[in-house]
């Protein structure tokens, strides 16, 4: 006999996976920390193509890892300070235990602690690859600076949290990268442009927070401790290339002894500062002085005529794009106490508006209510006692809508205690044969420069249309019945009116060629497809199928529409007669 036996579930795809237990005795770990490092290192469960056959012929429910990443975290640094912690741990409470009150503070003081830095560094090797994994690091720390201080989580953290997504948010404010805003069920959604990456986050909506129990907020907590210190990095990277000072610093005409006194108490439990950066300042200190972007423009001397047009293409996008950026700028809002100050200030201030509002809100405010420049005053009630005449009131949704749009969209729409037009998601992109709903028709129309007829005047047309119907309804039934009434007096028939269907030999010979030579191409196009093969006669029908559901889908959302909006004249011509009875 040559060789050794090979035993059975012992080669193979069985050797490449390993089940969580095991992975916890080969690195000598509690479930928790073994949770915790693999979080940490980004390290998940994987579902095995056999799992019968790596599951040794049991069908138990089991959670595998991959073989390699499990060797790959047995030189972990961290997992020494894990074990150091628990030693930690055991000699505190035994201190405790004994009342020897001097060792608990000696050992409180040499309380060991780990830094995530060379994990940051080995998961992410550039910066563009961190900048594409920011979405659920801002969206977590966001959710994390909402939380109240009910102790399911440490005050630090949330402070933490809360200091680096302000951060953030300022960045953008600076850098003008906002590009999108959507206001849905679950929060607000947020998209900018960071360095031609686009970043996409979630905020909460400012209301009381109660803590769900069915959440284990400690694995919540591990993503965020990880999360922190990305962002952390991020942040700092991203105030270099706008040569803005990392802790950032606000302008303050304050003196300058009151003002060395703020900067020192910027830690992550000043309160003061904290209130000062998210009342969404307008001004951070710049190290350097920004280079203009118009200095540094080239000439460009294209090859060809389809470079010249791509290069049109691109000046006419960058313009657009410069446009946008430049929503708000001469543009002076007031907030009332009424509305969501955080959101409104952070896209006023993107798009280079000047916002403030009531003192007794917060602090940061710049002018008051009665300043004569304010051109916006935002309000959320249904009607208003006094009224400056030269400034709009407009309801919040104004502000968004406009940013969507990428243009200021007409303010008669949106007055106070006027029904608002439906807030339209800047994520969906109608490709060619889907539905596109009326107002997004006529919001496209806007955008390409179209004048469109105001919804109050279509409205008097609309009613104009019934009356017209209804008289022209009156006059018909009054027809019938003169028509009714000869027939029976003179009885006899009143011939109805004919279609002329006589047509000339020119026309007939076009129609008959046209037909011929559509049913030449019909013929054509049967023909290939008999002549397909079997896989690519699947993939047709299953590329018109698709195409079909598509038409079908469209069809059903464009009878609802029309359902809803005869529903809709129905019930205000109903409206109207009670009226006038």
């Amino acid at each position: 006999m040559g060789g050794l036996e090979k035993k059975k579930y012992e080669r193979g795809s069985a050797t490449n996976y390993i089940t969580r237990n095991k992975a916890r005795k080969k690195l000598q770990l509690s479930l928790a920390d073994f949770r915790r490092l693999c979080i940490l290192k980004g390290i998940y469960p994987h579902e095995p193509k056999h799992k019968k056959k790596v599951n040794k012929g049991s069908t138990a429910p089991r959670t595998f890892y991959l073989l390699k990443d499990i060797r790959f975290l047995l030189h972990e640094p961290i997992i020494n300070k894990f074990r150091e912690y628990k030693v930690f741990v055991r000699k505190l409470r035994k201190a405790f235990g004994k009342g020897e009150w001097n060792a608990v503070e000696r050992i409180k003081e040499n309380k060991p602690g780990y830094k995530l830095d060379h994990i940051v560094k080995e998961r992410y090797p550039t910066f563009i690859d961190a900048l594409r994994d920011l979405d659920d690091a801002l969206s977590m720390c966001i959710l994390f600076a909402t939380f109240p201080r009910t102790g399911k989580c440490h005050v630090q953290t949330i402070q933490l949290c809360r200091r680096l997504t302000v951060e953030f948010m300022h960045f953008v404010i600076a850098s003008r990268a906002l590009r999108k805003v959507f206001l849905s069920i679950k929060g607000i959604y947020y998209q900018a442009e960071v360095l031609g990456q686009p970043v996409t986050w979630i905020t909460p909506y400012a209301f009381a927070h109660n803590h769900p129990t069915d959440v284990d907020y400690r694995v919540m907590a591990t993503f965020t401790e990880f999360y922190t210190t990305l962002l952390g990095f991020i942040s700092f990277r991203l105030y270099q290339t706008l040569n803005l000072q990392y802790p950032p610093k606000l302008e303050d005409k304050t003196d300058s002894k009151q003002q060395s006194k703020e900067e020192a108490r910027y830690a992550m439990d000043s309160e003061t500062y904290m209130e000062k950066l998210s009342a969404m300042s307008a001004s951070l200190t710049r190290v350097v002085a920004p280079v203009e972007e118009d200095d540094a423009e080239m000439d460009v001397f294209p090859m060809d005529g389809s470079s010249t047009e791509q290069e049109e293409e691109r000046q006419k996008e960058h313009q657009e794009l410069e446009r946008h950026k430049k929503l708000f700028e001469g543009l002076k809002f007031f907030l009332n106490r009424e509305v969501p100050r955080e959101p409104l200030a952070f896209v006023i201030r993107s798009f280079g508006g000047e916002v403030s509002w009531d003192r007794s809100v917060c602090i940061g405010a710049t002018y008051n209510v009665d300043d004569t420049t304010i051109t916006h005053q935002i309000v959320d009630r249904p009607a208003l006692d006094k009224q400056v005449i030269n400034r709009y009131y407009v309801q919040p949704q104004w502000v968004f809508d406009s940013v969507n749009a990428k243009l200021l969209l007409p303010v008669a729409d949106y007055f106070p205690g006027v029904t608002l037009p439906p807030h339209l998601s800047p994520f969906v992109v109608e490709k060619e044969g889907d539905y596109i709903p009326p107002e997004k028709q006529k919001l496209l129309a806007l955008q390409r420069g179209e004048h469109t007829v105001e919804e109050n005047e279509s409205e008097d047309s609309e009613e104009e249309e019934e009356e017209e119907e209804d008289s022209e309804e009156e006059e018909d039934d009054s027809d019938v019945e003169q028509n009714e009434m000869l027939k029976k007096r003179e009885g006899r028939q009143i011939p109805e009116k004919k279609l002329n269907v006589k047509v000339t030999a020119g026309v007939m010979k076009t129609e008959n060629r046209a037909k011929a030579a559509q049913d030449e191409k019909g013929e054509e196009k049967r023909l290939a497809i008999m002549m397909m093969k079997k896989r690519e006669k699947y993939l047709y029908n299953k590329i018109m199928f698709g195409k079909k559901r598509k038409v079908r889908e469209v069809n059903k959302l464009a009878a609802k529409r029309k359902a809803h909006d005869e529903a809709v004249k129905s019930e205000r011509k109903r409206r109207k007669k009670g009226r006038t009875g």
